[in-house]
């Protein structure tokens, strides 16, 4: 005679749907934060690991945000109660049983993503990948990290992470194909990649891109140090030491921004070299910083005033001709950096999480990355003055800026051969295109910060 069926039973598509349309909103990698999510379906959803005391499965979910499609990925556990991790994040209420969760925060479930990598397991259409000759640790629970917000990664002892992307597009997201790209140049740059996981039918969709990525595997930096932490440290130490120069504090960062410099033009020849090089015209570049323009000054009336100036920038590029173009990171600032003992390394290759996928894979100038760093420099030396009204403050973020602005760029040239700076229009351009894009992102998100981008963009139109 057998016993009662203790077995996790799956909740029923219609209960999961309602559980998911008030629990996807409220996690901090939905892109549609004050949006309208007026749509949610689940698209897929199959069984990855089932057991007595747990069930993990693997979803698709197929959003409507404000009229705009977007699928997201989302594991989920279901149990008789949460695991030890007490930040579960569950989709049920309390004292639900069983209780549904965030499948990424179930041990049982990330040591099986482990062990299928390491395996190259094929499950429920999902494929699991290795790089030829990449060792993986034996099978262990993963921790999740928590600081990242578009995406979820998983550590596993001190040397893999696996990150699983969230929002979903077909195709090979750009971190693993410039991962390997980079892989193959040897370059010392970046977190070597260990493997990926993807999706080969997604619907029948031919994206002409290869298959769905799902997930990467690749190094894991223990002990590195966060780019932005170190850069806003030495800031604040610059400010308590009222009587010294930047360059005679202790954490002074230019040395660092030097390094910096010259890791992220060895990125970017090693991009060039691995996916080739062409050129693109001018107007083209333009034409989305054009765009944005205006869609700014639309909705940041306090722009109106600086629209002939930008124009005027633009229609500079657009007035040079051809344009040297490559691969580039795309969405490049300190806070994708990472200090090892003796390099830097460069992450998250995934471009603009929330841009279509082939517009991430259009080959751009290097002026953005070079851009996106000099804007994220000059955040870290005013982002504590919000507020502040002290002119000698000021002043000294101003002195960090400059000079960690010039170290950035003498680093960038002793590998590149050419000082960014010396690009003129195109490099202001690229600046002011993100410095427009800070304005609008914090009038929507911070209003009380406009005043730092709004500072760049009358800097950036006012320098001779």
């Amino acid at each position: 005679m057998t016993g009662p069926d203790t077995s996790i039973r799956a909740v029923d598509d219609e209960i999961l749907t309602r559980l998911l349309a008030e629990w996807l909103p409220e996690q901090r990698w939905f892109a549609g934060k004050g949006l309208e999510l007026t749509g949610v379906r689940i698209a897929r959803r199959v069984v990855f690991l089932d057991e007595p005391e747990v069930l993990v499965e693997h979803l698709l979910v197929d959003l409507e945000v404000d009229g705009r499609p977007q699928r997201y990925q989302v594991p989920i556990a279901t149990a008789l109660e949460l695991p030890g991790d007490r930040r579960a994040f569950p989709l049920t209420p309390e004292g639900a049983s069983p209780v549904v969760y965030d499948g990424l925060r179930d041990p049982r479930g990330t040591e099986s993503l482990l062990r299928h990598l390491g395996g190259q397991h094929e499950v429920g259409g999902l494929r699991f990948r290795l790089v030829a000759g990449a060792t993986l640790p034996e099978p262990t629970w993963g921790r999740l990290l928590e600081g990242e917000q578009s995406n979820s990664s998983l550590v596993f002892g001190d040397d893999l992470m696996v990150k699983v992307f969230r929002l979903i597009q077909p195709g090979v997201n750009p971190d693993v194909e410039l991962h390997a790209a980079l892989a193959d140049r040897e370059c010392p740059s970046v977190a070597p990649l260990r493997g990926w996981v993807e999706l080969d039918d997604d619907e029948g969709v031919d994206t002409g891109t290869g298959p769905t990525t799902l997930a990467m595997a690749q190094e894991f930096m223990a002990g590195a140090a966060d780019g932005w932490a170190m850069a806003t440290a030495s800031v604040r130490d610059l400010f308590a030491e009222a009587d010294l120069l930047a360059e005679e504090v202790g954490t002074d960062f230019a040395d660092e921004s030097f390094r910096l410099g010259a890791a992220v033009a060895q990125v970017h020849e090693d991009l060039a070299a691995a996916t080739g090089v062409s050129t693109r015209d001018g107007t083209d570049l333009v034409a989305s910083m054009r765009a944005r323009l205006d869609s700014a000054v639309a909705e940041v009336p306090e722009l109106a005033g600086y629209v002939d100036a930008a124009r005027a920038v633009f229609d500079e590029v657009a007035g040079s001709g051809a344009v040297r173009v490559h691969r580039v990171h795309g969405d490049l600032h300190l806070g994708q950096t990472l200090r090892v003992p003796d390099r830097w390394i460069v992450i998250d290759f995934e471009g603009e999480p929330a841009a279509p996928l082939a517009e991430r894979r259009v080959p751009d100038s290097p002026a953005r990355d070079v851009a996106g760093i000099l804007r994220s420099l000059d955040y870290a030396a005013q982002h504590t003055l919000v507020g502040v009204e002290d002119r000698q403050l000021r002043f000294r973020a101003r002195e960090w800026r400059d000079r960690n602005v010039d170290a950035f760029c003498r680093g960038y040239a002793e590998v590149s051969d050419y000082d960014p700076r010396d690009t003129g229009a195109l490099l202001r351009a690229y600046t002011l295109d993100k410095a427009l894009y800070e304005v609008v992102y914090e009038t929507r998100n911070r209003p009380g910060w406009v005043a730092v981008p709004m500072g760049a963009v009358e800097r950036i139109l006012t320098a001779g």
